[in-house]
């Protein structure tokens, strides 16, 4: 594929389905720098999604100060509390900040070197089975964090979730199987720049495998830079190496990996409401 077939051409916009505005590395600079040159990029779009509800007022700030900036509500299942959120605590926290999804949520149970899970199983499951229950009543998507924990991760979802809302596994790693059964259930899946690293072929098999319709993109910023970022606090400007990595992988332009993506966002989180021409133009496609 030529340099010229790897730049986007106008109209076609990216979406950072999975960033953490609120966390970024001071490196970086401050938010209205890297959301200047996500966009200077073509990003046009950014789901900044919570590691706790502690940091819903910065977030709910950022998304005041910035249009295409929309967030989710939630408690990351490696967040350490001193007490678990109950349901009308995440219920009211929903209502509070109008969020377009829930998230981050999900399970965790890989184990550190000494075998222990930084949150016990059982908290994790339990934060989750909340977490769930609130999206269905508040008819939000959810953007679910998954890892060594492939059936009780789709068990809770299909015993929670209305498929017609649905959600998204985020900086999916897991089996083609499990990708399968989630978008089943009106999931879609989400590549991060893992699918850049020489030793994620795992990674890159998934993004031939999976409908276009059903991807979409992230940094998971400020970590998991991509190729050729190693080693440098990561940001969402670099999602186009992710659609980059796609488009040669599925050998179709990078313009088509844009379009169906930026699409698929705004099919899924239905309440982030298009501020660009272009996207509003793809969402409605």
């Amino acid at each position: 594929m030529s340099q010229l077939t790897e730049q986007l051409s106008w109209p076609s916009v990216l979406i950072d389905s999975h960033c953490h505005l609120d966390r970024l590395d001071p490196e970086s600079g401050d938010v209205d720098a890297v959301l200047a040159r996500a966009r200077d990029a073509g990003v046009r779009g950014f789901l900044a999604v919570a590691t706790n509800l502690k940091g819903m007022p910065t977030l709910a700030e950022i998304g005041r100060r910035h249009d295409d900036v929309f967030y989710g509500v939630g408690v990351h299942p490696m967040q350490i509390l001193e007490s678990e959120p109950t349901f009308e605590e995440i219920k009211d926290c929903i209502e509070r900040f109008e969020p377009v999804a829930v998230g981050e949520i999900g399970l965790d149970f890989q184990p550190d070197e000494q075998g222990a899970l930084r949150v016990p199983r059982e908290t994790q499951l339990t934060r989750f089975e909340r977490h769930l229950q609130a999206a269905f009543e508040a008819e939000l998507p959810v953007s679910v964090h998954t890892r060594a924990a492939r059936e009780e991760t789709m068990a809770l979802i299909e015993q929670h979730l209305d498929s017609g809302v649905g959600g998204v596994l985020h900086c999916f790693t897991e089996d083609l199987d499990m990708a399968r059964r989630a978008v089943a259930h009106g999931f879609m899946i989400s590549l991060s720049g893992i699918v850049t690293f020489a030793s994620a072929e795992n990674v890159r098999a998934l993004a031939r495998a999976l409908p276009l319709d059903r991807l979409l993109l992230e940094t998971d910023s400020p970590w998991l830079s991509p190729v050729p970022y190693r080693g440098r606090p990561n940001e969402p400007a670099r999602v186009l190496e992710v659609a980059r990595v796609i488009a040669r992988e599925r050998n179709i332009s990078l313009d088509e990996v844009a379009m169906q993506t930026t699409a698929n966002f705004h099919r899924l989180f239905r309440r982030a409401t298009p501020v660009h021409d272009a996207a509003a133009h793809f969402a409605t496609a």
